[in-house]
Parts: structure tokens; C-alpha cells; sequence
């Protein structure tokens, strides 16, 4: 006996439609997870290696900074003796030899050498000094001795030093102007929070050009939440692309520029902090990122997120 096969019904092949379209999307969030937990995996990864060079820069620096000091107070003495020496050259009674220390004196340019022996020695600490708080940055930024447990940090000590560590993808394309309001400590996890302030402030250099241009933070207090602002006056975005900003991959940047994780980690950080992140631009005038954050971390307090 020969069977036919059965046309399914209208509304059953739209049901399979809809289920297949779900699976579709929930088949692509489990993509997008997966893409944000090894990004996130490589910034860990990242920050316990900047936290390990920071930790063995800072050493010799250590050393090296207590020797200038030592090295200093043995130039006092040194200047000392020499002054000692000077002053008692015209009272040598043999004239040949303080004719032979005159000459000596002018040949080597000792007055010259007492005023720039000091000047270099101050520029050397100057230098010493920047590269111990360019190391001291990147421990903060990293902060992988907090092992990612919640603790109270403050926000402006977190933007200052991801500013220092993107200082040079910034220097050469925009001012940067601080606004600070008066902010409590809140709780978080800061080197999450410094990934945000970071690509935020990196997403506004690289929207500013050809002429330099400016970037303003500013911050202020609302009561049980705090938040901050990264604005610029760079190229802005176009409407039909706000919606999408906050998607993974999703940038407007050229191949190659950008991965499009940037925004969408920040956002996924913020959310984890129970905060928002909000955004409004307008095309050729610039644009500002603002994030709010609750000053407690609500779940302590028995909130729910």
C-alpha cells in the first residue's frame, strides 16, 4: 500500500520557522558570551603580566632611585672639599703648582661641571621619578593583587592612571580636560572599571581627527550613585548606528582598526556593576559615553540586579 506523505499545516512551518529563528539568535548570544569570556580571559591575562613587569621594573628602580640619593649627598661633599681647595690656591707658596691647578681647573670646565653636575642629577630623578608612577599606574591599573574580589576604590584614582597608560595613544591627537566633582569610594572591581574608562577614552581619541581635538572626564555624585563622563568633540555617530553600538563586533572603524569587543565589554562590565551606560552624539559635533554606578554594590544590600 502506497502512503503519502503529509503537508504540515500552515501554522505548524510557522512555528518551526519561529523555533528556528530562536535557536538562530540564541545560537548566536551563546557566540557573543563565548567571544566576551576570551576577551575578558586575555585583559585578565594581560593585566597579570603588566602587574608581574610592573613588579620587576619597580625594583631596580628602587635601587636605583636610593642611590641617586646617596650619589647626591656624596657630590655635596665632593664641592665641598673642591670649594676648600679653591680658596686655598692663592695661598700656595709654590706658583708653578697652583699655575698647573689653575690650567687643570679651566681645562676640565670645573665651575661649568658644578653647575651642570647637580642640573643632570635633577633631570635623572625627574626621569626616574616618571617611570616609578608610569609603573605605579600599571599596577593600579591592573590591580591583579585584588584577585577580582569586590572592594571599595576610588574612581578619579583609576581614570588618572588609565589616562597615564593611554597617554601616548592620546597626546598626539586631543587635550584632555578632568572636571571632577567630589566622589565617594565606592565598591566595584576597579581594574574591570579601568578596562571601561580605558576603551572609553581610547574609542574618543580615535574619533577625533584630523585636528586635534579635546576630551573632557568629568564625574559627580548622585546620591547612592556616582557617574562619570567621556566626552569629545571628534566626528560623533551617526543615528542609524547608536542602536548598535554596544553589540559585539559591531565598529565603525576601518578593517583592521578595531575589533568591535570595546564598547560591548564596557557595557557588559557596567551591567555587571548593576550600572547603565548611556550615550547620546551628534554627527560632526562629537560625543559623550556616561556611566553610572551605584555608590554600594546592591547585592550586598540584598538588591537584585
Amino acid at each position: 500500500m502506497k502512503t503519502m506523505s503529509r503537508t504540515p499545516p500552515e501554522s505548524e512551518l510557522i512555528s518551526l520557522q519561529r523555533a528556528n529563528e530562536e535557536l538562530r539568535a540564541l545560537n548566536q548570544s551563546l557566540h557573543s558570551a563565548q567571544d566576551q569570556l576570551l576577551q575578558s580571559e586575555r585583559l585578565a591575562s594581560i593585566g597579570q603580566l603588566a602587574a608581574g613587569v610592573a613588579h620587576e621594573i619597580n625594583n631596580p628602580i628602587g635601587y636605583v632611585f636610593s642611590n641617586f640619593g646617596t650619589l647626591e649627598a656624596y657630590l655635596e661633599r665632593l664641592f665641598e672639599m673642591l670649594e676648600a681647595y679653591e680658596q686655598a690656591e692663592p695661598a700656595l707658596a709654590d706658583s708653578t703648582i697652583a699655575d698647573r691647578l689653575a690650567a687643570l681647573r679651566e681645562r676640565v670646565e670645573l665651575d661649568y661641571l658644578k653647575q651642570d653636575i647637580p642640573a643632570l642629577m635633577a633631570e635623572s630623578k625627574e626621569g626616574l621619578s616618571r617611570v616609578r608612577k608610569i609603573v605605579q599606574d600599571l599596577k593600579d591599573f591592573s590591580r591583579v593583587d585584588t584577585h577580582q574580589e569586590w572592594g571599595w576604590a576610588s574612581l578619579h584614582q583609576g581614570i588618572d592612571s588609565t589616562l597615564n597608560i593611554v597617554a601616548n595613544e592620546i597626546k598626539y591627537r586631543a587635550d584632555v580636560k578632568r572636571e571632577y566633582g567630589a566622589l565617594p569610594d565606592i565598591e566595584c572591581l576597579p581594574s574591570e572599571l579601568n578596562q571601561v574608562f580605558l576603551n572609553l577614552l581610547v574609542n574618543a581619541a580615535h574619533a577625533i581627527g584630523p585636528q586635534r581635538g579635546l576630551i573632557v572626564v568629568r564625574s559627580g555624585d548622585a546620591g547612592d550613585k556616582v557617574w562619570v563622563e567621556v566626552e569629545d568633540n571628534g566626528s560623533g555617530i551617526a543615528p542609524e548606528h547608536l542602536a548598535r553600538i554596544f553589540d559585539p563586533f559591531f565598529t565603525t572603524k576601518p578593517v583592521g582598526r578595531g575589533t568591535g569587543l570595546g564598547l560591548s565589554l564596557a557595557y557588559g562590565i557596567v551591567q555587571k556593576h548593576q550600572g547603565r551606560i548611556d550615550v547620546r552624539s551628534e554627527p560632526g559635533r562629537g560625543s559623550c559615553f556616561r556611566v553610572t554606578l551605584p555608590v554600594r554594590r546592591p547585592s550586598a544590600e540584598g538588591g537584585s540586579a
